[in-house]
């Protein structure tokens, strides 16, 4: 149920059971002003200024190489981020990013609870700009509950169509800037706006775009609170020393209404103002404890700290803490933040691992991948010769921007002859060439004296050497003969 939500009444007809649910209730956030909120608004505009200008930058790869800085080139296959560029072959790499992001999140939690969910995800951000433009033209919380239950008018009509156009303009803004991701920002921007783009970026556009405009717009916290996974497992992540929104309950109870001359000596200093609960994105009560609809922001903080000043009382009512800092402060002990604990050293190693690894994997980049397909049908050829064909389809990945020239070989088979589709007689070993950043396939035949092939299946090395740099690739495969 949905803190604030108003319960359904009782039927009225006698023999039908009670509903155990509620309608959700619309949130309206109230203004607040304060650090966290100031925090929120820099975040804000720095992820969303990053999201808008990051298709333009620049990167110099190289005559012929796209010099969008991020670019992930569907019809190219390869990704580019700055100056690395991932191939299909490499999609490991992906699957790294995605440890880090999923470790990198554990170790944010563990240290300060739920800090990308209140000021860097992407929902929080657009959700913030579109409650802000609702403000902006409507009204504060007040005027927006006064504004949902007023009847349909002209002037309702109009305010709540520029409310719905001006979602739709920053929705369609965030669909745009996906696709450019996706192209050249400079050439396809405008090929966007003048309807020129191939159907596939409109579809893109339609799909981000309505994303955001719906949950951003419509959704907003029913997407924190029974749409994200993260919720449902965030107090895993989290100890008592993790820093999260918490209420000096010590401090505040007993509650109740109070005048700005109140003396608060025999009574707790929470107005119960509600200014917490009204100014929260999700609409929970933070008095009730942590709970898993709290994202963290610190929002209810600002709102408690003006009401303090307010009543002449100290700050941090409602405070970004730990349990462990809540119970030494209650007795007047010792308080202070506490880095390095078990949690934080498993996540932190990992992530370091991680890291450390694809540095390493990066560093050690060749430019060159190798892939061998052995024909299975047929599995091998006896010539009239006597000896053993078997047929490879052998691939030549050159990563590098430039035209490579191998020597191939095989080992493992005695007596073994190469002999490449279109380059000439078999012999020993033979050069290809591979044209820059492109992948070569050429059809390969090794053939064997029945006498050196010693069963069904016998291990054959393919052994390719770099002309230029004298760097070796070995891959294995089989090589097959009659069963003896």
């Amino acid at each position: 149920m949905t803190i604030g939500a108003k319960p359904a009444p009782a039927p009225a007809e006698s023999g039908r059971s009670k509903t155990l649910y509620a309608n959700s209730a619309k949130i309206h956030p109230r203004k607040v002003t304060g650090t966290f909120r100031n925090i929120k608004w820099w975040a804000t505009g720095l992820l969303l200024a990053f999201w808008h200008l990051a298709p333009f930058i620049r990167w110099d790869r190289g005559p012929g190489a796209p010099d969008q800085a991020i670019l992930i080139d569907m019809a190219g296959r390869r990704a580019y981020f700055l100056f690395i560029e991932i191939w299909p072959q490499e999609v490991y790499y992906l699957t790294g990013l995605l440890m880090i992001a999923a470790v990198g999140l554990f170790l944010m939690s563990a240290l300060a609870g739920r800090l990308w969910c209140g000021f860097a995800c992407w929902q929080t951000v657009y959700t913030d700009l579109f409650v802000a433009v609702e403000r902006w033209i409507i009204g504060d919380r007040n005027a927006r509950i006064a504004f949902d239950r007023n009847p349909w008018t002209a002037g309702k009509t109009l305010k709540k169509g520029a409310v719905l156009l001006a979602w739709a303009v920053i929705a369609a803004s965030c669909g745009i800037w996906f696709s450019l991701y996706f192209g050249d920002a400079f050439t396809l921007l405008p090929q966007i706006i003048t309807g020129r783009a191939d159907p596939g970026n409109y579809i893109a556009i339609a799909i981000v775009g309505g994303g955001c405009f719906l949950l951003a717009g419509f959704a907003r916290e029913q997407v924190c609170i029974y749409m994200c996974p993260y919720s449902r497992f965030q107090s895993a992540m989290f100890d008592e020393h993790s820093l999260i929104i918490t209420y000096e309950a010590w401090r505040g109870e007993p509650r109740a209404p109070a005048r700005q001359d109140q003396n608060f000596d025999n009574r707790g200093h929470c107005v119960d103002c509600l200014a917490c609960i009204q100014c929260c994105p999700t609409g929970i009560d933070i008095r009730e404890g942590n709970q898993l609809a709290c994202i963290g922001c610190g929002l209810c903080i600002d709102a408690c700290n003006t009401v303090m000043d307010k009543f002449g009382l100290p700050r941090g009512l409602i405070s970004y803490d730990s349990v462990t800092n809540i119970a030494a402060r209650k007795v007047g002990g010792k308080t202070g933040f506490r880095l390095i604990r078990p949690r934080t050293m498993v996540y932190g190693s990992v992530l370091l691992i991680i890291c450390a690894a694809m540095l390493w994997s990066l560093a050690r980049r060749t430019g060159t991948d190798v892939n061998i397909l052995h024909e299975r049908s047929p599995l091998y050829v006896q010539l009239s010769s006597g000896d053993i064909r078997n047929g490879y389809t052998y691939k030549v990945l050159n990563m590098v921007r430039r035209k490579r020239t191998f020597t191939l070989s095989v080992a493992g088979v005695e007596g073994a002859q190469l002999e490449i589709l279109g380059n000439g007689d078999q012999a020993e070993r033979s050069d290809i060439e591979v044209a820059p950043d492109s992948v070569g396939t050429f059809r390969v035949y090794v053939n064997a004296p029945e006498n050196s092939v010693t069963g069904k299946a016998s291990a054959i090395t393919f052994l390719l050497k770099d002309r230029d740099d004298g760097k070796e690739f070995r891959s294995a495969s089989m090589f097959a003969g009659p069963e003896r």
